[in-house]
């Protein structure tokens, strides 16, 4: 059974997960790499690389347009930033596999609960701040009193599902799925007889982790314009 664990840095009696940090930072490193790349010199006519960020965008933007109406581009960055983001942490931790006997070196950021749950509390500051900010300070607590003041304690409670199930239902996907795959490759170095199966077994569970970090990225944007949705007036009426 495998013992390894991330190593740690305490700075101010805080720790510090340096896995996750350096994996993070990698991340924003790549999504930004990436943009970067496919935006330089962009034309009129896109073409290529400029196709590929383009379509990504539009993707995004025909995702959350639904539920965010004319509301659509004034989220649609924020919503490309957070898909595009998830999309590269859910898939970064199925490229290798590095660590020593004691610790780990490489993993999804996703894959942890707190960067998932971090993610969860932008989306809940953006929806409140949206809220008050649209609506002005009195509708919006009018509207925890809807449809009746006697479910006040229940609306109250469901901003705080709202959170937990968005982080938990990433984190418990991308979790799962990284440890399936830790249990191939360990099923594998167990015998060479067993190795040609385990290898077979690995790049079917990888291409269907891929599957599911992509379908995980999708959930967690179209989820995330749903809750900015519920707390916007139904009529723009200020730019």
């Amino acid at each position: 059974m495998e013992t390894s664990v991330n190593p740690t840095a305490h700075v101010f009696g805080i720790e510090f997960d340096l896995t996750i940090l350096a994996m993070s930072l990698l991340t924003v490193i790549i999504s930004f790499g990436i943009i970067f790349w496919a935006t330089r010199k962009m034309t009129l006519k896109p073409k290529g690389k400029q196709n590929f960020i383009e379509y990504v965008y539009e993707f995004v933007q025909n995702t959350i347009k639904p539920n965010l109406g004319e509301y659509t581009p004034k989220y649609s960055l924020l919503m490309f930033t957070f898909f595009f983001f998830i999309l590269i942490a859910n898939n970064l931790g199925l490229l290798v596999k590095l660590e020593s006997e004691d610790y780990n070196f490489w993993t999804s950021p996703t894959s942890t609960f707190m960067v998932d749950f971090t993610l969860s509390l932008i989306v809940a500051i953006v929806v409140h701040v949206e809220g008050v900010r649209k609506k002005g300070v009195k509708a919006y607590l009018k509207g925890y009193l809807s449809p009746f003041p006697m479910m006040l304690p229940m609306n109250i409670l469901e901003q705080f599902t709202n959170v937990l199930s968005l982080a938990l239902r990433l984190f418990g996907n991308i979790y799962a799925g990284e440890v399936v795959t830790a249990l191939i490759v360990g099923f594998g170095t167990k015998s060479l007889i067993f190795a040609p199966l385990a290898f077979a077994l690995n790049l079917a569970w990888v291409a269907f982790s891929v599957f599911i970090g992509c379908i995980q990225a999708y959930v967690f944007t179209i989820l995330s314009s749903k809750y900015i949705s519920e707390e916007l007036p139904e009529d723009e009426d200020e730019s």
